[in-house]
């Protein structure tokens, strides 16, 4: 049987890793291949690697995502997060295959004061926010077999991520001062990553699959602080040096970005069309730090 083969962009980034090591058919063939072989930057080469490369879908996880240096580095974050997917939608299109997004919740300005549905307007407070916004709007625009999933606050054993800088911290740090003024959905980059091949599989078997954009954040919220005490909380259990937090607003950690101050995300309609609820924070968590080499 020839392989049913899945092109991931940012393989090396913590959802595209995730990706790689979920259970996927056995038919399926990953393509992942690294910046010298597909260069984001470069609209022509991803228009003819994706025509050249007799893909069932792309599962575009590549980003852009340093919130403050995208302040500085505008044509970077816009290259990455708006044109390239402009560029994997059109070329999807042009070989009649379904493309899956990621994007996030700061295309929100935190304003709502309640969880984010999916159609709700969009308002982003900075440069990352705006070019992950353009390039929601570029996909939707290009190619009409398309999924946009939105999460958040992702973390993972892999590369940067709030957890890891905190553990980091813990060890170097007697106490640590903690953003308590903004709220989102800690989620999970493996959470993410099933999420991401039940919806490639998805529309790779079933032509009438639902298409459009979706929310996918763990279950439960919390603010930085929050997030942190839970996270040396757990860790206490496994004797790791647990430092003082001090809860602070945001005008005390002053930043390049503005953050929204609640950006929390409704998942009813990825419930309802894909899956079941998806697990607790604390819960992901816990198999993240239980997972990790001290």
């Amino acid at each position: 049987m020839k392989p049913r083969r899945i092109l991931i962009t940012g393989g090396t980034g913590q959802v595209g890793i995730e990706l790689l090591q979920c259970q996927w058919p056995s038919d399926i063939e990953l393509v992942a291949p690294s910046r010298r072989e597909l260069d984001l930057s470069n609209c022509d080469q991803i228009e003819r690697y994706i025509a050249e490369g007799d893909f069932s879908a792309v599962v575009n996880s590549g980003a852009y995502t340093a919130v403050d240096r995208a302040e500085n580095e505008i044509v970077a974050a816009w290259r990455t997060n708006a044109l390239a997917p402009a560029a994997i939608a059109a070329a999807t299109k042009a070989c009649c295959i379904p493309i899956v997004h990621v994007s996030t919740d700061y295309v929100f300005d935190g304003g709502k004061g309640a969880p984010y549905a999916e159609e709700d307007r969009v308002a982003p407070l900075g440069v990352y926010g705006a070019s992950k916004e353009a390039g929601e709007q570029a996909v939707r625009t290009a190619n009409p077999r398309h999924v946009i999933l939105r999460t958040a606050w992702i973390f993972s054993p892999h590369g940067s991520n709030f957890v890891k800088t905190m553990l980091r911290l813990g060890k170097e740090r007697p106490s640590i001062r903690v953003v308590n003024d903004q709220r989102g959905c800690p989620t999970a980059a493996v959470d993410i990553a099933e999420a991401l091949s039940t919806i490639a599989l998805r529309l790779i078997e079933d032509h009438d699959s639902p298409v459009g954009t979706y929310n996918f954040v763990n279950d439960g919220d919390a603010t930085w602080y929050e997030f942190a005490c839970e996270i040396f909380e757990q860790r206490r259990n496994a004797r790791y040096p647990t430092p003082a937090l001090e809860p602070i607003v945001t005008c005390e950690y002053p930043t390049l970005a503005q953050r929204p101050a609640s950006s929390l995300l409704a998942t009813d309609k990825w419930c309802r069309d894909f899956g079941g609820k998806p697990r607790h924070w604390r819960m992901a968590l816990h198999e993240m730090l239980a997972s990790m080499q001290d």
